[in-house]
């Protein structure tokens, strides 16, 4: 009766509970969907097949990521050439010249690779150590994962203001937030594209964001974490000048007669060179002068006395 009941339809609760760490998979489970010229030189990296190689637990990759990367851009900085491209053959599509791949997309296909689990997935886009860790969990989603669960994996996550600097060579720092509400709208990141979302989904994220993060709202929160980043970038600078400014201040209060910084250097030259003029101006200085020459003047003739006798 029982074995009946549970070969109808009944669910062992361990087989459920294990069935639901599983993650479902989107779109091409060989290329992970990725552009296949990047994928290609991913496969062919020496750094993917020697050094990856040897990584075989999602912990020791974990470990990988927190110690190589540095940034999000699928080529590293100044490999690729895509001058003189057009059309599809343009930078934006990824299909052009390739370059050397960056170590951030080797991890990321590496993870690929291990088939991670719903309790692993969570711990890379919640771990604590770096961001970048975080950020290759999130793009695994965004890459991997149907389109139609993108909203539930990102919703919690799209006001994280955690920094990270995205470029290769560095030189443009995002906070999180900003990073999944961009990968949420948008195709193009860097030099590739990341897969498409269906018209129905595309517009009902659309109209979640809008009615979460209204235009005025967003431009707002930008501008103003832009202002308070600037703020604390500047804040050293405007101590050392405020320092400056009282220390000046207290000097000028401290001096009875203030002087002008070019006068009191003239006045200093002044002092250092009058002993030298008093001398020069010395009449016994020129007397000495005058006799010293009347005196050679009469070596050089008795010398040239001499020396007519002589002869």
């Amino acid at each position: 009766m029982d074995q009946r009941n549970y070969n109808s339809g009944d669910e062992d609760p361990t087989v459920a509970k294990k069935q639901s760490n599983v993650l479902p998979l989107y779109g091409n489970e060989r290329s992970m969907n990725l552009n296949p010229l990047i994928l290609t030189n991913i496969q062919s990296s020496h750094y993917f097949k020697v050094n990856l190689y040897e990584l075989k637990t999602y912990h020791e990759v974990v470990d990988e990521i927190y110690y190589k990367v540095s940034h999000l851009e699928p080529w590293e900085k100044g490999s690729r050439r895509t001058s003189g491209q057009t059309g599809m053959c343009g930078g934006v599509r990824g299909v052009g010249a390739g370059g050397i791949v960056s170590t951030a997309y080797c991890l990321l296909y590496k993870l690929f690779t291990l088939k991670l689990t719903r309790k692993q997935l969570n711990g890379l886009i919640t771990h604590c150590d770096s961001p970048y860790i975080r950020a290759l969990g999130f793009m695994y989603i965004r890459y991997v994962l149907p389109p139609s669960n993108l909203l539930e994996w990102y919703e919690d996550y799209l006001e994280d203001e955690e920094e990270l600097d995205v470029k290769a060579g560095g030189g443009q720092t995002m906070v999180m937030g900003q990073i999944l509400r961009q990968w949420l709208v948008k195709l193009e990141w860097f030099s590739t594209l990341f897969p498409r979302i269906p018209v129905p989904i595309q517009q009902k994220i659309q109209k979640y964001l809008e009615e979460r993060f209204p235009p005025q709202a967003v431009q707002a929160a930008q501008e103003r974490a832009r202002d308070d980043r600037r703020f604390e970038r500047e804040r050293p600078v405007r101590e050392d000048l405020r320092n400056n400014f009282l220390r000046d201040d207290r000097d000028r209060r401290d001096d009875p007669a203030p002087i002008n910084r070019r006068d009191r250097n003239r006045e200093e030259h002044e002092r250092r060179d009058r002993p030298h003029r008093e001398r020069s101006r010395s009449p016994n200085r020129n007397k000495h002068r005058h006799h010293n020459r009347d005196r050679d003047g009469k070596h050089r003739e008795e010398r040239f006395r001499g020396g007519k006798g002589r002869y």
